[in-house]
């Protein structure tokens, strides 16, 4: 197991998804990671996708508000295109990577002030999961049949409640596709400053909008899928950015 022999030199692309009629990402990102402090963060990192590489940061407050801080060159080319709609504050930020370890990621984030470091680790049921999950073939994330097997797998997992397919706080309908995942139990994160506390396993799963978080720290390697909405807003918003159509 050596995710930053693996990440960290992930060359970035602009492609569509290869699903006819749908939109996608793919990179890897803390799933979801709640604190003894009530708080919730989440980290994407997808430089693959039908529009420009792009970071996002997820933060919710112990009251449940949740911001959204986007390096990307525009909100709705990025998480905000899909989770906007459920997140009080929306805001650009710059947001620095470093690997740290074969399995220690640091994110850094200028406004506001974030220092926050994640180990990953890998149980020997985990890593079975993993190896079966990566050999599976990619139309079963279209089957309800096995996308239903995978959340029973990851409540097998302590992940709690977790639906891969749904619709998003835009009103896209989306295949969440977590092909790998790992445990976080070690996690440091300062805010402005203030330590937030220790990963925690929840009772409930955090929730933005409708679509639900992990119960616990986890950190996936995969992708998602959302059907296009506006196929005229689609293709609009990928000539404002230059990206000529196959």
């Amino acid at each position: 197991m050596n995710l930053k022999a693996e990440l960290e030199q992930l060359m970035p692309g602009i492609e569509p998804s290869p699903w006819f009629g749908h939109e996608h990402v793919k990179g890897y990102g803390v799933f979801g990671l709640p604190l003894s402090s009530g708080h919730v963060f989440a980290l994407r990192v997808f430089p693959i996708n039908d529009f420009a590489p792009y970071i996002t940061v997820w933060h919710q407050t112990k009251k449940g508000d949740w911001s959204i801080y986007y390096q990307a060159p525009r909100p709705d080319i990025a998480c905000p295109r899909y989770y906007g709609a459920a997140a009080k504050h929306v805001a650009p930020a710059t947001i620095q990577l470093e690997w740290r370890g074969a399995n220690e990621l640091a994110i850094h984030m200028e406004s506001p002030r974030l220092e926050w470091t994640v180990w990953m680790h890998e149980t020997p049921v985990l890593r079975l999961l993993n190896l079966v999950s990566k050999r599976m073939p990619f139309w079963t994330w279209q089957q309800m049949p096995f996308l239903k097997m995978r959340e029973w797998m990851a409540r097998q997992l302590g992940i709690g409640s977790i639906k891969l397919a749904g619709v998003m706080p835009s009103g896209h309908f989306g295949i969440l596709m977590p092909q790998r995942m790992y445990l976080i139990d070690h996690a440091k994160i300062l805010l402005e400053g203030d330590d937030l506390g220790k990963p925690t396993h929840v009772h409930s799963n955090p929730k933005i909008g409708d679509v639900s978080l992990p119960a616990r720290g986890i950190f996936a390697i995969g992708q998602a899928h959302w059907e296009i909405r506006d196929e005229a807003e689609y293709h609009r918003t990928r000539a404002a950015l230059k990206i000529a159509d196959p």
